[in-house]
């Protein structure tokens, strides 16, 4: 009888332990390394600086390099009796003015009133400064031209009426001319009065910081 030739072993696996040492029950020793972390492709956020400390536990201290508001402009001061003198002038300036208004329109204008106050008082600001006196005169004066202002253009009615020159009407009649401004003065009369007195006294402050 013919014996069969036992079977080839089977080619070993790539995949398969090798023996260690010639010993082929040996396993290799396993890779107890573990594996380096995948890198992240996302960057870190940059940190963000924390705000900073406020000054003496104060919240409203100005922060550096904010610009502080700008103050108010201060009251001039000027020459009290140099801006009484300026307020007279230009009182008696304007009041003349005012009454050659009156007379050739015949009318009564509110705002020449406020004009003659404004001009006034503006003026003895300017030149006077803020003394607190100022206003105060310069309410009075503006009230006595728009008074004179109202005895002129009177005059100058009277005057073109009676076919003379106004300065003898002036100079000859003024008692009459005061006369018929009372007989003519109305509540219109008193509020161009009152407008002409309340326009130099706020006129007055203006000027002194202008």
């Amino acid at each position: 009888m013919t014996e069969s030739a036992p079977p080839s072993p089977a080619p070993p696996s790539p995949s398969a332990p090798q023996p260690v040492d010639g010993n082929p029950y040996a396993q290799p020793a396993a890779d107890t390394a573990a594996p380096a972390p995948a890198p992240d492709a996302t960057a870190a956020p940059a940190p963000v600086p924390a705000p900073a400390p406020v000054t003496g536990g104060n919240p409203f201290a100005a922060q550096p390099g904010a610009v502080p508001p700008p103050f108010p402009a201060a009251p001039r001061q000027g020459n009290l009796v140099l801006g009484l003198l300026t307020a007279l002038v230009v009182a008696l300036v304007t009041a003349g003015i005012y009454g050659g208004i009156v007379g050739a329109t015949e009318y009564e204008i509110g705002y020449a009133a406020v004009g003659v106050g404004l001009l006034v008082g503006f003026a003895a600001g300017k030149v006077g400064g803020a003394n607190p006196v100022l206003p105060v005169v310069s309410a009075v004066l503006a009230l006595g031209a728009v008074y004179l202002g109202q005895i002129i253009g009177i005059g100058i009615i009277m005057a073109d009426i009676a076919g003379v020159s106004a300065t003898e009407v002036f100079s000859e009649h003024l008692g009459l001319i005061t006369e018929g401004w009372s007989e003519e003065a109305d509540a219109l009369t008193f509020v161009f009065l009152g407008l002409g007195a309340f326009a130099a006294f706020s006129g007055a402050k203006k000027g002194a910081v202008a």
